[in-house]
């Protein structure tokens, strides 16, 4: 369980803070970008930023423990009044289910942070668009597809943008 000082350090408050502005900002973007039709369904260009969601919840997770479930909570209810309600019960429900499912998977593997974030985002990631997709109506097999692939993408962008700039301070990225 984290101290008081852990939880109060700079370094966690702007995971946290980061995490929790990410989580609204991207819910933001499903109302205010266009969808993309495709010819395997429709794509949203927000979903280029979703996997950078669950990297950040896993710096913030790092920073202050179990206690990120309370930060995701409070990103939920923040995007209940920033977002379209149907969009923000989609998405507070996909988060809540993807979240959980990251946060175990996150907390019970004891390998490096950086493969706990892999491991982390390829179990969560189809379970936040899959529960997405089903709640706003556009559940398909090439909706699905496409979206993971481009949330793995996210993921992996992010993790390796953060793992070279924070290579020189050992205790955020081991």
């Amino acid at each position: 369980m984290p101290t008081v000082s852990r939880l109060l350090k700079p370094s966690a408050i702007l995971w946290v803070g980061v995490y929790v502005v990410s989580i609204v900002a991207l819910n933001k973007l499903y109302v205010a970008l266009p969808m993309v039709s495709t010819p395997m369904g429709d794509f949203s260009w927000a979903n280029l930023i979703v996997g950078g969601v669950f990297v950040l919840r896993d710096y913030a997770q790092r920073s202050i423990g179990h206690y990120v479930l309370l930060a995701t909570l409070a990103a939920g209810i923040a995007t209940w009044f920033a977002v379209d309600p149907f969009v923000a019960v989609a998405s507070v429900t996909a988060f809540a289910l993807s979240e959980m499912t990251d946060w175990a998977v996150f907390s019970f593997t004891r390998r490096p942070l950086q493969s706990r974030i892999l491991i982390s985002s390829a179990i969560s990631v189809p379970v936040d668009t899959l529960a997405f997709l089903y709640l706003i109506g556009q559940l398909s097999p090439a909706s699905f597809s496409l979206e993971c692939l481009s949330k793995v993408a996210g993921v992996i962008i992010l993790w390796a943008i953060l793992r070279a700039g924070l290579r020189r301070s050992p205790a955020l990225v081991s």
